[in-house]
């Protein structure tokens, strides 16, 4: 099953910074999305990677991380 874990940061430098390092990682650049509006970064990731978008959102001190 897909999840979508979401990562709220309060600059559009660390959600950039923070999407670059997800798709360094190994996670395909499809499923990552920036929205610069609202300096959110979206993963669509299977349940099984769900702690390691965690971990690599949590380096750049998101304000909010949700998983749904």
């Amino acid at each position: 099953m897909s999840k979508t874990v979401t990562g709220v940061f309060d600059s559009i430098d660390k959600a950039r910074n923070a999407k670059d390092d997800l798709v360094s990682t190994g996670i395909p650049r499809e499923k990552v999305y920036l929205d610069n509006e609202t300096n959110q970064v979206k993963v669509i990731t299977p349940a099984e990677t769900e702690a390691e978008i965690l971990e690599v959102l949590n380096r750049h001190e998101p304000t909010q991380v949700t998983s749904t």
